[in-house]
Parts: C-alpha cells; structure tokens; sequence
C-alpha cells in the first residue's frame, strides 16, 4: 500500500517557483566578474571530469547577478554515456553494506575537511540564506545514512504453519535523479546519499540555476573511495534531462524534484518502460527539515522488496 499513500507534507505546501535560471544553446559569452582563470566545470560521468558532447555551456549567475562561472550543458548522449556508466559499476550492489558505510562515513569527513570552501560557494551564488546550516546539515546527513547502512534490511515473519517468509530489500540498480532550485547541496546528497546506501548507482541532474555547488562535489567524491560510475553528475536544462531518463529503458526508477509539468511529464514518458517514478508536482519540501528531507521514506524508495517463501518440516 505505500505506493498509494503520500507523507503529509506531499499534499499540502506552496508550488515551487521555476528555475531562475534558463540555459540557452548558444556560445557562451559573457564575462566572468572575478579575478583569477576562466573555468567552465565539466560533468561528471564514470569518476572522470568529461566535457558535454555537444561541447556548449552556459552562463552561472551569482547573488548579486554577476556571472560568476559557466556549467556544461548536457545533452541526451551525455545521459546515455551516464547511464552506461552507472551500469558498469554494478560491482557497488554487491559490496557489503557494512562495507558501504564506511565509504558513506569518509564521505562525510571530506565533506566536513572541505566545509570552508562550500559555504564561500553557497554564499556567493546566493543559492541560500544560511550556508553554514546549508553544508553542516549536509553533512550530518552524510553521517546518518552511513549509519543506516548495515541497519535498513529485511525481516523473516511467520506468515502460515511451516513457513518462514523473508523479506530483503534488493537495490534497484540505476537510479535517476533530478533535482530542483532550492537548497542545491542539501538536496542534492539527499537524494543520492540513500540511493547509494542501499546500493544503488545514481544518475543525477543537479540544481539548473546553481549548477556549480553540485560540481565542487566532484574532488570530494573522487577522495571518497566511492567507485568511478557509482555517482554521474550532470549540469543543464532540468526538464530536458528529465525525460532522456524518464525514456532510457536502463533506468531502473526516477527521483523528480519539479514543476508540475514536469512531473507530469516524467509519469508519462515513464509509462513506455513501466519506470518507477517518484515526483512532487511542483510542491515546495522542506530540505532541513528531517520529516521531509531524511528518513526510512527515502531508503525504502530506493529499493524493492523481494519475499522468500521457505518452507520447512517438523
């Protein structure tokens, strides 16, 4: 039954606002209002730093509407060089979930090792009001699902005489993800930090008008002992993305964090395949808020169940 029943905070809240930032597919012109190099962040598909195929990127604009850098704007090959990737990297399931934790926990101290750096970003593209609660909120996230690891699994009931009946939760594979404005770093791991704790690869389309808080991620994951291909990054067009994943047979479920629209959109386009979706419809969530943004909710969408039947004599 819990495919048919919503949290509370799913049903009531504000609509969410539209990306403030729209991504042209023209040459990037405009210059950046900082000192220093020019850098225009890549993707990241099966641990490496790649350039999009089609070779385009956008303009980042900050606080204040200055540029203040340029993302790469992927296309649909980029999310199929992504998903081949994820797919590789299958090896990840079979880890032990004791053993995936203390990945998760040395995430989560590089994150720490790292704080400075985050809130000097989060301040400057004024993606938030509060940076510091921004990146220790984060991490602590970090912490609790590397503790939940090797805790979320299944149960053995006894369902009729001479039976045991198990239930295990088995990952999905390759999961979409897509992620909306608000809170950019927050929101992002807390979508893909229970995916990959239950063993899951992830696919993630990160903050379309903050798009550089997700790839100062790359270093941190890279340090993390987390295999190449378990965590692809892309940067661009939300929507557009969206319904590549949402169409890609080799996306076992999809996360969408949007419009109404484009979760109506994600539903359909997910119908070809018989896709697991999980939307919003354009309703606000409370990222800090760990009724809303952390939880069994979120471990228990990021897997299917599997029950045994075992029968057994006197």
């Amino acid at each position: 039954m819990h495919e048919y029943l919503k949290p509370a905070h799913e049903k009531v809240g504000k609509d969410r606002p539209e990306p403030a930032l729209r991504p042209l597919v023209t040459p990037v012109v405009a210059k950046i209002d900082q000192t220093g190099i020019d850098v225009t962040t890549k993707l990241y598909i099966g641990g490496k730093q790649v350039r999009p195929d089609g070779g385009q990127s956008y303009s980042v604009r900050g606080k204040g509407g200055e540029v203040i850098g340029h993302a790469s704007l992927a296309s649909r090959k980029d999310v199929r060089n992504a998903v081949e990737a994820a797919n590789k990297a299958s090896g990840w399931g079979g880890v032990t979930a004791h053993n995936r934790a203390q990945v998760l926990y040395f995430l989560a101290e590089n994150l720490d090792q790292r704080r400075a750096e985050f809130v000097s970003a989060l301040d400057r593209a004024g993606a938030v009001k509060k940076p510091e609660q921004e990146i220790d909120q984060t991490i602590r996230r970090a912490f609790w699902y590397a503790a939940q690891a090797d805790k979320f699994d299944g149960a053995v009931t006894s369902a009729k005489s001479r039976h045991v009946t198990m239930t295990v939760n088995e990952a999905y594979g390759t999961l979409g993800l897509v992620l909306s404005d608000e809170a950019p770093l927050l929101s992002l791991m807390s979508l893909i930090l229970p995916a990959i704790t239950l063993g899951n690869r992830v696919v993630a389309v990160a903050s379309q008008s903050h798009p550089l808080i997700a790839t100062r991620l790359y270093q941190v994951i890279e340090t993390s002992d987390i295999p190449g291909g378990v965590i692809n990054l892309l940067t661009g067009e939300r929507d557009v993305l969206a319904r590549t994943l949402a169409e890609h047979d080799d996306v076992a479920a999809l996360w969408y964090c949007g419009s109404r629209e484009g979760s109506a959109m994600v539903e359909n386009a997910s119908a070809g395949n018989l896709k697991p979706t999980w939307v919003d419809y354009g309703r606000l969530r409370d990222w800090h808020d760990p009724r809303q943004g952390q939880g069994e909710e979120f471990l228990r969408r990021a897997c299917q169940v599997k029950t045994i039947w075992l029968p057994y004599g006197e």
